[in-house]
């Protein structure tokens, strides 16, 4: 068990489950957050005062969980530069005030926002946690100590692998993927043959990077920016989707002006989907 204290206010899993940028993250209650990501699982308790206890030992705490976070930016910072005259953002940051753009995996990612088209977030888990469980490997629920609670489950599954998911493509099916059925397995393939690397997709610049994913079998603007902004932490990109969209129409003229934010407008974007899509 690892225990921190951490910027006060700037760190809520349970908002961070429901900002809908990962999809095996969930609340068990009003305390308690589960995960399963980098083929672990993990549970978050706050325990108040800003304190939160991780199941997990300090040293993977510090490997792999401190980085996913993004527990180094600070998003104090990053609220104040909001432009004193932007009514509706300053509104949006203070209720979703705890969301943090994390860290994930690059092929999971890819993959769970090319599942997303046209889909609702309780779907997208949906066909992402089948998926899993038809190719991934299983992972043990472990028993922990207070003041963590019984997992939900008795066993989880690592998200797959580009083989995996193609040495079971016939079961995919029951997975409930339709039409981006085609997609995923072209995406699986580009990644199994090399015709994309993750060391590659990370190197490349912005627009390099853009290009790259757009050229994949059915991945639009949308899919590659969620890609780029959840999966390589390019927080500068604004991935539009209806909820967005209804934002800018509602509130901004019909767009959003990310100019003053280049580093930051994802950041923005997770604001204000979260305040327009859960108050």
């Amino acid at each position: 068990m690892t225990v921190k204290t951490l910027q006060d206010g700037y760190f809520d899993p349970l908002k961070i489950a429901l900002s809908g940028q990962a999809f095996r993250i969930r609340s068990l209650d009003g305390t308690h957050t589960e995960l399963v990501a980098k083929r672990r699982y993990l549970q978050i308790a706050s325990l108040g005062g800003g304190k939160f206890a991780f199941s997990c030992s300090p040293e993977e705490f510090e490997e792999i969980w401190k980085d996913y976070f993004d527990l180094d930016t600070d998003y104090k910072a990053i609220e104040k530069s909001i432009c004193a005259e932007d009514t509706y953002l300053h509104e949006a940051a203070e209720y979703g005030r705890g969301i943090r753009i994390l860290r994930q995996d690059i092929f999971e990612t890819v993959i769970s926002y090319i599942i997303s088209q046209r889909r609702s977030i309780p779907s997208i888990t949906t066909c992402v946690n089948r998926i899993c469980k038809i190719a991934g490997d299983t992972i043990k629920a472990p028993s922990l100590p207070e003041p963590f609670i019984e997992p939900s489950e008795s066993e989880y599954y690592a998200f797959p692998t580009a083989s995996q998911i193609l040495e079971h493509a016939g079961e995919l099916d029951d997975a409930g993927l339709g039409y981006r059925l085609p997609y995923v397995i072209a995406a699986c393939r580009d990644f199994q043959s090399g015709k994309l690397t993750e060391e590659m997709l990370e190197q490349a610049d912005d627009g390099r990077l853009f290009d790259l994913l757009t050229g994949m079998y059915g991945v639009g603007t949308k899919v590659a920016n969620c890609a780029m902004l959840f999966a390589f932490h390019r927080t500068g990109r604004f991935p539009v989707d209806v909820w967005i969209q209804r934002i800018q129409d509602r509130y901004y003229g019909g767009s959003f002006d990310c100019s003053p934010y280049p580093d930051t407008a994802g950041i923005m974007q997770q604001f204000m989907f979260f305040y327009e899509r859960t108050r």
